[in-house]
């Protein structure tokens, strides 16, 4: 009877055992129950000795699943942190020649595109050169006012020289930044040319 009053504890820690295995064990949930020649009863995993009655246990897993060591995904916070895809960039132009030139009034220097700028008359005053005869000027003949801008003005033309790669690149990198602070102090109907104007100058910092 002693042996019998004992089975109770021998299943329970039986069930204590199936408890603390670990996780991929535990997906067996068979338990078998052996009763020998002189009636002594064993509970074991695996299936009884030869010469003994089975019985066969379905234990159920109600073992809660082990916490994941990985932190909860937080599916609103991962869809805002991924970065929205960049803009196309504009196609590329190549890198125009641009001229360093001098003014021939005053001798300031100026950007252009055009290397070789057209002669203007400019007042003596501002000049202090010798004047170019009239007659030279207009092809040897003399027009109304010859007297006047012979006597006041003369033909003038400004010196240009062709800026290196450098020097371009460097030239269209302040001038975008100024195009850039135009546009964001232009109301929206001024802002188009602005806005055409950094496609360009994008273009062509492209090259550089």
């Amino acid at each position: 009877m002693r042996r019998f009053a004992a089975l109770p504890l021998v299943l329970h820690a039986l069930l204590l055992a199936w408890a603390v295995v670990p996780a991929r064990a535990m997906a067996d949930t068979t338990a078998y129950k052996c009763i020998a020649a002189n009636g002594a009863v064993t509970y074991q995993g695996t299936p009884c000795a030869h010469g003994q009655r089975q019985q066969v246990l379905q234990l159920s897993d109600d073992a809660p699943a082990a916490p994941s060591s990985s932190p909860p995904i937080d599916k609103v916070s991962s869809v805002a942190t991924v970065p929205p895809p960049a803009p196309p960039r504009p196609p590329s132009a190549p890198l125009p020649q641009l001229y360093r030139c001098t003014r021939a009034t005053d001798g300031k220097p100026y950007i252009s595109s055009n290397g070789h700028p057209p002669p203007y008359y400019a007042p003596l005053a501002m000049t202090g050169i010798v004047p170019t005869p009239i007659g030279q000027n207009y092809g040897g003949r003399v027009s109304p006012n010859a007297a006047m801008i012979a006597s006041h003005y003369t033909q003038v033309q400004d010196q240009c020289q062709a800026m290196t790669p450098q020097d371009t690149c460097s030239t269209l990198r302040d001038e975008y930044d100024e195009n850039e602070k135009k546009l964001q102090r232009a109301f929206k109907s001024d802002q188009p040319p602005l806005l055409k104007r950094e496609s360009e100058l994008l273009a062509q910092l492209q090259q550089c």
